[in-house]
């Protein structure tokens, strides 16, 4: 790729002039357009240093409305950044829906920059290179233009602005020891360029080179790839919009060909006694308060997800468990439908902008799986939406996991009458009636549609990394002791 480029190509002034009123006045109205139908935009500069990206950028938006953009400086991480997974700071500056995102540098920072620095290890490459083509697959399915630039320049040439760079006390600071050493080993971080635009240059998510030899050329083929890739995505979606649903959906491996109903399986004639109960939980909450301790002296993130049928013991599964960790080195977050901004996003944003930082433990009372689950039976996403969410989550789960968390998954399972019978005695208490609600009587009549929503979900989405545990829970007795002593099995052998 780079090494074909023409970075002889210029524009004279004149013709300069001519073309970018034209062009600035197609992009302010694609973003108003973009707004007006809730389609997020998001824009990666990329590039070799003094190539100009931050004079570009300035260029750029001088055709769009301040109101609905945002620009993202992208340095060397933060220690809160350090402290997630490499992902985590662009989910949480993800742009909501109507609106654009330009980045100045992005997160191929991981594969460039700090491949070159050797702060990203050879091991880390493929698992870095795989996290960002699912990202921008996810992020793209989702309905989110994004437009990827990388702006080119040759060694000569970058020296020169080096040089120039420093001979100004007001400009000096904006070259560094690092980047002379880029420019002096140039051919070596040309290849790790070529190598990334290489293996990230996809159907969805294609690279634009662009010659920035010349600053007018540069300006005048970034806002025409900006303004071609929106219409050409705005046609897209046009076209998408009108296909009948059925003819977007993949088809997935009929359930009975995964194999049998994990549900199925679960013996929920198991139990403790209170006696039993009492002694087992006393000792592993005494564990759980040591190993909570050891987590965050190793800087050991924990992910707990807890679904489980209507009344199955969540709430009191999760108490039981944290009752002697220290509640400054966890959070517990009880999942509800989504609000207006969180709903302008994509369906896992939430989810990232809570994941818990390296040495803190973060429970999910429902979770991402909703998605799976209640939006798929009651018909709040498309069954290509659903359907594309298991490899979805899948990448996210492996994410984390990559980045040393520890990630336990928990289905609380009782049988249909358990619950009724829970239900009741919840309406005849006046102190737990708030637990119970009309919607859970409803959710009950579609049992037979969400167990085999369940059911496809435990095996989609159990992997080795970010396992489900199905705790049998008609004996809540049972089922504390079982959540709790699988968290510190869990936690022992990753301590190890």
């Amino acid at each position: 790729m780079l090494e074909k480029l023409d970075l002889t190509k210029s524009l004279g002034k004149s013709e300069y002039k001519e073309k970018m009123p034209g062009l600035e006045a197609r992009l302010g109205k694609l973003q108003r357009e973009c707004t007006k139908r809730s389609i997020p935009v998001m824009i990666a500069f990329e590039g070799y240093g003094a190539s100009g990206k931050g004079v570009q950028i300035a260029e750029l938006i001088r055709a769009l409305d301040p109101r609905g953009f945002e620009v993202h400086a992208v340095e060397k991480e933060t220690e809160e950044e350090r402290l997630h997974p490499f992902l985590w700071r662009f989910w949480v500056k993800m742009p909501a829906k109507g609106r654009i995102a330009i980045y100045d540098t992005s997160w191929y920072r991981k594969v460039l920059g700090d491949r070159f620095d050797k702060k990203t290890k050879k091991k880390e490459l493929a698992k870095a290179y795989d996290s960002i083509c699912s990202f921008e697959e996810q992020i793209t399915d989702d309905g989110t233009i994004l437009i990827k630039l990388f702006l080119a320049i040759d060694k000569k040439e970058q020296k020169k602005r080096f040089d120039k760079l420093s001979e100004s006390r007001e400009t000096a600071w904006r070259v560094s020891k690092g980047d002379f050493r880029r420019n002096k080993e140039f051919e070596k971080y040309e290849a790790m360029n070529e190598e990334m635009l290489v293996r990230t240059d996809t159907e969805y998510a294609p690279w634009t080179i662009v010659e920035a030899a010349d600053r007018r050329f540069a300006a005048v083929k970034i806002y025409s790839t900006v303004i071609r890739v929106i219409e050409e995505k705005l046609q897209e979606f046009d076209r998408i919009e009108s296909l009948k649903e059925p003819a977007l959906c993949y088809e997935g491996e009929p359930l009975e060909k995964l194999g049998e109903s994990i549900l199925s399986k679960a013996d929920l004639s198991l139990s403790y006694t209170k006696e039993e109960y009492k002694k087992k939980m006393g000792k592993l909450q005494k564990k759980m308060e040591r190993l909570h301790g050891e987590l965050y002296r190793r800087r050991i993130p924990v992910v707990l997800a807890f679904e489980g049928w209507d009344a199955g013991g969540k709430g009191g599964a999760i108490k039981r468990l944290t009752k002697k960790m220290d509640p400054r080195g966890y959070v517990v977050h009880p999942t509800a439908a989504p609000n207006d901004i969180e709903r302008a996003h994509h369906y896992l944003w939430r989810f990232w902008t809570d994941m818990p930082k390296a040495g803190h433990v973060t429970i999910f009372d429902r979770t991402w799986y909703g998605r799976v689950m209640v939006e798929r039976v009651e018909g709040f996403c498309t069954r290509q939406e659903w359907q594309r969410a298991y490899k979805e989550i899948n990448d996210m789960e492996r994410d984390l996991a990559d980045a040393g968390t520890i990630v336990l998954k928990f289905w609380m399972q009782i049988d249909k009458e358990e619950q009724e019978r829970r239900f009741k005695a919840r309406q005849n208490n006046p102190e737990k009636q708030w637990k119970i609600t009309e919607e859970d009587w409803r959710n009950r009549e579609k049992w037979e549609q969400y167990e085999e929503a369940v059911d496809e979900m435990l095996i989609r989405t159990s992997t080795p990394n970010a396992p489900w545990i199905v705790v049998e829970g008609n004996c809540k007795y049972y089922a504390r002791v079982k959540v709790l002593e699988s968290v510190v099995n869990a936690i022992e052998e990753r301590i190890r």
